[in-house]
């Protein structure tokens, strides 16, 4: 409640996270990677500002403390994890459907969130090979257990609105008849049990805004119905989402016919 009642304040992404300075910084990630995704060299090269002026007004760098505020810090922070122990995703792929289950893979991505979502974007791209199922003497239809494309927007989506005060990682969890994406931090905002997923609200609006510009969500809301419409399209069952937590999200996708 708490969390609620302070939504119209400065959000956490957007507050100074003090310790956080110039050295701590892979400024590279931002001038090279970030800054050219964000702004038009022409506007860059005009403006003749130094890179932490730059910053900070793409909201990356509060002057007043001499810091990265907490977007920053999670986007370009050499190692975030010294001021956000939770901000990883942790997977694990079970032989059965259960936590008792042999492990069969397990990895933790983890880093600055620019290389991190880059992996996790590679990685993903590795789990679920495609086969072809016919549909007709000339026609064939491509399906796989698992749409690549819808688990990515669940778990973009986790990444984008997930409580990076919590010290707990993103479980992306690889079940033998079902995936569990769970995030950290319960619905927020206008967001509630009734409106979602009609309602959309932003936790981590900056964090948002960054992901969209480097292409990885698109911050519109659609999300969740993309995502089912690609389960259904690939013969799953839809995914269904446990809201009612105040401390986590929970996405569970079953698996497609084998």
């Amino acid at each position: 409640m708490t969390e609620r009642r302070i939504h119209h304040a400065r959000t956490f992404d957007l507050r100074p996270c003090r310790g956080c300075g110039h050295d701590d910084l892979v400024l590279d990630l931002f001038q090279l990677t970030y800054l050219k995704a964000a702004i038009a060299p022409e506007i860059v090269e005009e403006n003749n500002r130094d890179m932490f002026r730059q910053m900070a007004s793409l909201g990356f760098w509060c002057p007043a403390q001499a810091c990265a505020t907490n977007a920053g810090a999670i986007l370009f922070a050499q190692d975030p994890l010294n001021w956000f122990p939770g901000a990883a995703v942790q997977y694990v792929r079970y032989e059965r459907d259960g936590l008792d289950s042999d492990v069969l893979d397990e990895r933790r991505f983890e880093g600055d969130l620019i290389t991190m979502l880059r992996e996790l974007d590679g990685f993903l791209r590795t789990l679920f090979p495609s086969r072809p199922e016919a549909i007709s003497p000339l026609k064939e239809h491509i399906r796989t257990l698992y749409p690549i494309a819808a688990i990515r927007e669940f778990l973009m989506n986790a990444v984008m609105h997930r409580d990076y005060e919590s010290n707990a990682p993103i479980r992306f969890y690889w079940f033998s008849d079902r995936i569990e994406i769970q995030n950290p931090g319960g619905l927020y905002g206008a967001v509630t049990p009734e409106t979602f997923p009609d309602q959309n609200d932003y936790r981590n609006p900056k964090i948002a805004e960054a992901m969209k510009t480097l292409g990885y969500v698109n911050t519109f809301g659609r999300g969740i119905a993309r995502a089912q419409r690609f389960l259904h399209e690939n013969g799953n069952p839809p995914a269904e989402f446990k809201t009612d937590e105040p401390g986590y999200f929970l996405a569970t996708t079953p698996r497609g016919a084998p």
